[in-house]
């Protein structure tokens, strides 16, 4: 045997069509970071960075804002619902700057993706439209999480790609 080849036993068919989309069997070539104004969303941003460049994969970048429609049923009124959807607004561009530096920076394809409403559902709906291979996510540091499930142990209970979890 020359070196650099390998001789194995037969694997046998694969479980897969041909031309059917196999996830996270050669490594990641799209990896979905989900990133917010966060500590360890910030971290989860630039391990999924560092992956891609070391992969040479393409970045996903989805920052998922809340809902507008659940504030309408808040007593709080229309001015204070306006300035949090601008606050909301603000973060996303300032996130979205900060992807499109670091892309220059290291010379990684990545998109920036903004959404409204459940992060889970969110993060799923737009990891399955873009065909990723593995998702990237800070862990939360809110204390109900514990109890509740956090964004990340969802993920993980999906079972549809590797996620990791960056404190």
């Amino acid at each position: 045997m020359e070196h650099g080849e390998f001789e194995g036993g037969e694997s046998g068919p694969s479980p897969f069509g041909p031309g059917e989309f196999e996830l996270g069997t050669d490594g990641p070539s799209v990896i979905l970071v989900g990133v917010d104004d966060s500590v360890t969303g910030f971290r989860a941003a630039s391990y999924a960075a560092g992956l891609a460049r070391r992969q040479r994969a393409r970045v996903v970048a989805v920052h998922v804002s809340p809902f507008a429609g659940v504030g309408l049923v808040s007593a709080a009124g229309p001015s204070v619902l306006a300035a949090e959807a601008e606050a909301y607004d603000e973060v996303a561009k300032q996130l979205a700057a900060r992807a499109a530096e670091t892309a220059r920076e290291l010379g990684i394809p990545v998109t920036f993706i903004t959404a409204h409403g459940d992060p889970y559902r969110e993060i799923t709906r737009i990891a399955h439209e873009n065909r990723a291979d593995a998702i990237v996510v800070g862990a939360s540091m809110q204390a109900g999480h514990r109890i509740m499930g956090s964004l990340a142990v969802r993920l993980v209970r999906a079972g549809k790609w590797p996620v990791t979890v960056v404190p």
